[in-house]
């Protein structure tokens, strides 16, 4: 199933996931460069995130028309501009701006990829091709933000977003040269497009798809601050223990995407039971070095785990808005993130402890997973009364 154009685009989200996640390794570098507090510098994360929230239905009404391919070239030249910004920025505010421009191309460009990556493969792997898609940004956990932290730990956090730039530019040139171009864009209006997404089955997975990300980003905007000052990490430490947490991401993401094609539900159920138990046991662990980087890992397969499955159960609910539906989950899930970071800077602000913060995370797990039960027992319940009305 592995192909070229699939490559391409996991080449990109490599370079995507790198500049979304590697400021989560520099907040402290970035909160002394620019003399402001760590939970200041974590709202960096929250305006990266609502840029994708924002820009995500603009951007795919933009993009609507264009063939797919042109409209994932014209995406990957505003990452590439963005991240230029970001190197440049002399202060806080234009680095937020430059974090919001870079983001505005994010949501449309995984969703955009999503659907392409999808119609490349039998619909028995689709799921699966996601996830490669996706792998990128995984992998981004395990190289690119690692090796991000450990650059602008030695050279600066203004070297680690040169280096991205490098990475967007031949990620554009691997999708010019791979990527297939005889796929249309949008054939019928956005009105009737938008009509769709008023549906509560496509606007369902898409709020699971947000609160599952406010779970994950709560405690992850702050896991350095909080490896440092809980487990006793020092940064090489903690660039160590984000590789481990890259190494489960991956992962989790191939194999959620690998079960999901055999049963999406239950692996969707399945992973949100598992990521509320650890990060309850990650309150515990997290005093200690070891455990806690045991811990990270296994929590990090389970976050995305639910990945690939929620975005192809959004696809599916919204079959005649595919493109524009994938798009918008993406901003959904980064409506999570910008929340999560918001929710994790407030609590700190009212005086939580950082080995505090997986109580939160949790608590918004159980409450995603007790929608996923809701919508299962509505469907098998439909289910049955179609059966009995055939009988």
């Amino acid at each position: 199933m592995v192909s070229l154009p699939i490559l391409a685009l996991a080449a990109a989200s490599f370079g995507i996931g790198t500049t979304e996640f590697v400021i989560m390794g520099l907040l402290p570098d970035v909160a002394r460069s620019l003399s402001v507090s760590v939970p200041e510098a974590g709202y960096l994360v929250s305006g990266y995130a609502m840029g994708v929230v924002v820009g995500a239905p603009l951007v795919a009404m933009a993009t609507a028309r264009l063939p797919r391919k042109t409209a994932l070239l014209a995406l990957m030249l505003i990452f590439i501009v963005g991240n230029v910004g970001c190197a440049l920025a002399p202060g806080y505010w234009l680095l937020m701006a430059a974090r919001v421009l870079t983001a505005f191309a994010h949501g449309a460009f995984f969703g955009i990829s999503a659907v392409v990556a999808s119609d490349l493969v039998p619909r028995h792997q689709r799921t699966q091709a996601v996830a490669l898609v996706f792998s990128g940004l995984t992998i981004a956990n395990i190289l690119g933000v690692p090796l991000g932290t450990a650059l602008g730990q030695a050279a600066g956090w203004r070297s680690t977003f040169v280096a991205v730039v490098a990475i967007g530019v031949v990620a554009w040139l691997a999708i010019l040269r791979f990527v297939p171009a005889g796929m249309p864009g949008s054939s019928g209006g956005l009105v009737s497009e938008f009509r769709a997404l008023k549906r509560w089955s496509v606007l369902l997975p898409m709020l699971i798809s947000t609160l599952c990300s406010v779970s994950l980003f709560v405690v992850f905007t702050y896991i350095a601050p909080l490896l440092e000052h809980v487990s006793g990490l020092t940064p090489q430490g903690v660039t160590g223990a984000l590789l481990v947490f890259g190494v489960g991401l991956t992962l989790g993401n191939l194999v959620g995407g690998r079960f999901a094609d055999r049963g999406a539900m239950a692996t969707i159920v399945t992973s949100l039971i598992a990521v509320v138990a650890v990060l309850v046991l990650f309150v515990f662990t997290s005093r200690s070095a070891v455990p806690a980087i045991a811990t990270l890992a296994v929590w990090g397969a389970l976050a995305f785990a639910l990945v690939s499955p929620l975005q192809m159960w959004v696809v599916d609910a919204a079959t005649d808005a595919p493109n524009l539906a994938s798009t918008l989950n993406q901003g959904a899930f980064n409506l999570g993130n910008a929340l999560g970071a918001w929710v994790g800077g407030v609590a700190l602000n009212a005086g939580i402890a950082y080995g505090a913060l997986p109580w939160v995370g949790a608590g918004f797990a159980a409450l995603a997973l007790a929608f996923v039960l809701t919508a299962r027992s509505t469907a098998r319940r439909e289910n049955e009364l179609a059966c009995e009305a055939g009988d």
